[in-house]
């Protein structure tokens, strides 16, 4: 660690250097940034680009009595660097760590919490509009990344903010990327405003002249500032922010911290919302993540000399498979194209995309606009299959709910990072789909207990004439070989793998290996316990479910999901509606957040493992076998 960041213990400390330090403060931040996450992982990329911007925000406001609004953490390392967070920053995304984006219970000065993007400018306007009903006295300021501004929420609050006219200054960091390079209008739109020859030799030249001024303040700052004003709107009439209501300063150096503080100060002086244009570069100071940005957007860890990643030899992930059994699909049927919402490396898309770039759409950060398209092109004929995250599923659900499944429509969602996720923590576990999904009309939900049985869901679902959501898990498959012939599943079957006298262990997704696992060691106790790979949630195999019920003592349900709406709920307002009469219980994720931390430490932690389950199962078994006494 440099000598400079060890004497910074909060922004007031900042505060109190020179520019001069503050552009050694910001190279000492970036190595010791690429030192941690070289071990630990983490969202390299953008932090290293938005250090300059973070520094002059705390060294401009006051904060944390003025708000600084981060929009999602992946900008923010800095932030964590210089608000007394260096001494425990090597356990970022680690169990019991540093959260990876922003928590409110971790510091003051975290204001805003997000794991979603575009979501800064609306908490931001509130707290602004807030600021002003109550006769408070702070300033708010708000960092969006350009790839947030793809999302319809950003712009659905600029429209309000700049309506209200309310103070409050949004800085755009412009590195032309989210995850991926940015795609659409908006994004050409950026790229036209950042390039301009015109604009820029013009604000170069006048600059210089008024540089050139011994004495340039007060009024004549003033005048240059008008000066300015006017070559802007001469050279790009038009600027949509500007159009908005925003008074637009750019575009700015975003890696010049001497200039950044110039142009904060005067935007924070002016009485009304405000645009700050920086252009950074993802992955500054860093030539492996500056010339691969995409990789370095989330890393594990990685060799700092060379920049190569630390992997360890593992099977295929459940993301590949899918977008190798999709691309070996759409082969032989021309209707079937792919959605992403700004995440093809992330989905494997990308594979799809080197196949079929003609039947490939990246829509950006725009998930409710992804299932609405979607639904427009299988109202056409095609088949589409939008590839999303679990959490940013839940972006969408008005659209699942009114565009596709009103209308039933055949739409796949290929549900990538069902269950528990790891570092990301919290804001992107992926627990909730199966209750937000299943009450919904004429979707079906189905998960594969392994790769295999992915593929043959895939290949299932797109033949179904109505909205189907098939999930998996992140990280590697459990390596099972397949052959390239993909083999068929009966819908909406499930499969009984053992039976059991005692009990039966109905199990979803990966889940069932941990039941099979379950069932050996309940076995070495006595107890006799099968298993069902249930496939299907919705529709649930009642058939199945009733032999079950016919030839075991009790039913346990087991997913790693939340346990309230989950697949053990469904099974259980099954058994009500039927009036199945054995005892039934549901294992699952209990009714919290669950925070970072490697998944098998949470399925341990609440007894979700073999080991765990061993014991749960076995004791309730044998409360079942002692009679109750009655007084």
């Amino acid at each position: 660690m440099g000598s400079l960041l060890k004497t910074i213990e909060s922004p007031a400390d900042l505060r109190r250097l020179s520019v001069s330090q503050l552009e050694q403060l910001a190279q000492e931040i970036r190595e010791y940034i690429v030192e941690t996450t070289a071990r630990t992982g983490g969202h390299v990329g953008a932090s290293l680009g938005a250090v300059e911007l973070v520094l002059a925000m705390h060294y401009v406001y006051d904060t944390p009595r003025d708000k600084v609004v981060f929009d999602i953490g992946h900008q923010a390392y800095a932030h964590k660097l210089i608000t007394g967070r260096q001494e425990t920053f090597a356990s970022i995304r680690q169990l019991r760590g540093l959260s990876g984006f922003l928590k409110r219970h971790e510091s003051e000065y975290d204001v805003w919490e997000a794991g979603h993007a575009a979501t800064s400018l609306s908490g931001a306007l509130g707290l602004a509009v807030a600021r002003d009903l109550k006769g408070a006295q702070y300033e708010v300021a708000a960092l969006i990344g350009d790839g947030a501004l793809t999302a319809g929420m950003a712009w659905e609050a600029m429209n309000q903010l700049g309506h209200l006219k309310t103070r409050l200054v949004v800085v755009v960091n412009d590195n032309s990327m989210s995850i991926a390079p940015n795609v659409g209008a908006f994004s050409q739109y950026l790229t036209n405003l950042r390039t301009a020859p015109s604009y820029v030799r013009l604000k170069q030249d006048i600059e210089a002249v008024l540089e050139s001024v011994p004495v340039f303040g007060g009024s004549l700052r003033r005048a240059g500032e008008r000066i300015k004003d006017v070559l802007h709107h001469a050279v790009l009439p038009g600027n949509v922010f500007e159009e908005l209501g925003f008074k637009y300063f750019g575009p700015v150096n975003g890696h010049d911290v001497g200039s950044l503080i110039v142009v904060l100060r005067n935007a924070r002086e002016f009485d009304g919302p405000v645009v700050i244009h920086a252009i950074t570069q993802k992955g500054r100071g860093y030539r492996p993540a500056e010339e691969r940005p995409v990789q370095f957007h989330g890393p594990g860890p990685f060799d700092v000399s060379s920049g190569q990643m630390i992997k360890k030899t593992e099977p295929p992930t459940y993301s590949q498979v899918f977008s190798e059994t999709l691309v070996q699909l759409a082969r032989e049927r021309e209707e079937i194209v792919a959605i992403t919402a700004a995440m093809p490396d992330g989905t494997k898309l990308d594979y799809f995309q080197k196949h079929f770039p003609d039947r490939y759409f990246d829509v950006g950060i725009a998930e409710q606009h992804a299932a609405t398209f979607a639904a427009g092109l299988a109202l056409a004929g095609l088949r589409p299959v939008f590839a999303v995250y679990s959490t940013f599923l839940q972006r969408a659900y008005d659209q699942v709910v009114h565009d596709v499944s009103h209308q039933n429509l055949p739409v796949l969602f290929a549900i990538d990072r069902a269950g528990l996720v790891g570092g990301d923590g919290a804001t992107h576990q992926g627990v909730y789909d199966i209750a937000f999904l299943r009450t919904v009309p004429r979707i079906e939900i189905a998960m594969g207990k392994d790769e295999g049985e992915l593929r043959s869901l895939i290949k299932a679902a797109l033949d179904r004439p109505n909205p189907v959501a098939i999930r998996y898990p992140r990280g590697p498959g459990r390596g099972i070989p397949y052959e390239d012939e993909i083999p068929e599943i009966p819908w909406g079957r499930g499969e009984w793998l053992h039976h059991g006298r005692d009990a039966t262990l109905v199990a979803l997704g990966p889940m069932v290996y941990i039941a099979l696992e379950t069932r050996e060691r309940l076995a070495r106790q006595g107890y006799d316990v099968g298993v069902v790979n249930a496939r299907f949630v919705k529709p649930l195999d009642h058939e199945l479910l009733r032999q079950v019920a016919s030839e075991t003592q009790a039913i346990i349900t087991l997913e790693e999901h939340a346990i309230h709406g989950g697949f053990g709920s469904a099974v259980a307002e099954w058994m009500a509606l039927e009036n199945v009469r054995i005892p039934l219980r549901l294992e699952g994720l209990p009714d919290v957040f669950i925070d970072h931390g490697p998944p098998d430490y949470y399925l341990a932690m609440y007894e979700l493992d073999p080991e765990g389950l061993t014991r749960k199962v076995s004791a309730w078994l044998q409360d079942l076998r002692t009679p109750t006494v009655h007084d």
